[in-house]
């Protein structure tokens, strides 16, 4: 059985930044890593960073879903696990920001446990992303 994660973040920046730093390969890898990701449907690109033992420092995506400045999804295939990240930005009426992050798909619970942790981290350098924009 499938199962998936679910999270939610806030930012104090603008709809604007926190696409940007979704969707600028740049800015992205200062808060996920390496990439050479670009906001078109059907590009294929992939995150980079140093092997560790059993794995090959690379996840292969591909963008499913560009809505700017609303919603990006893209695969996620890594470690045996092929899976979906989905996010979905909504602007609140005080200028704030909501998250949210499905990643959908996973077979292993370690592998669940692993993307909780490291998307929890990574959304906590994001916000020091967003405050350096």
């Amino acid at each position: 059985m499938k199962q998936d994660l679910s999270l939610d973040f806030q930012f104090k920046s603008s709809i604007k930044q926190v696409w940007n730093a979704l969707t600028d390969s740049d800015k992205l890898a200062k808060w996920v890593m390496d990439n050479d990701f670009k906001p078109i449907v059907g590009h294929r690109f992939q995150f980079r960073r140093e092997p560790v033992e059993g794995w090959d420092g690379i996840i292969h995506c591909e963008v499913l879903e560009v809505v700017e400045p609303h919603r990006l999804s893209y695969t996620w295939d890594s470690g045996g696990e092929n899976t979906t990240i989905i996010w979905t930005l909504q602007e609140n009426k005080d200028g704030t920001v909501h998250l949210h992050l499905d990643h959908n798909g996973f077979s292993k619970v370690q592998a669940l446990g692993g993307a909780k942790y490291g998307w929890t981290s990574m959304c906590g350098q994001l916000e020091k992303v967003l405050v350096e924009l």
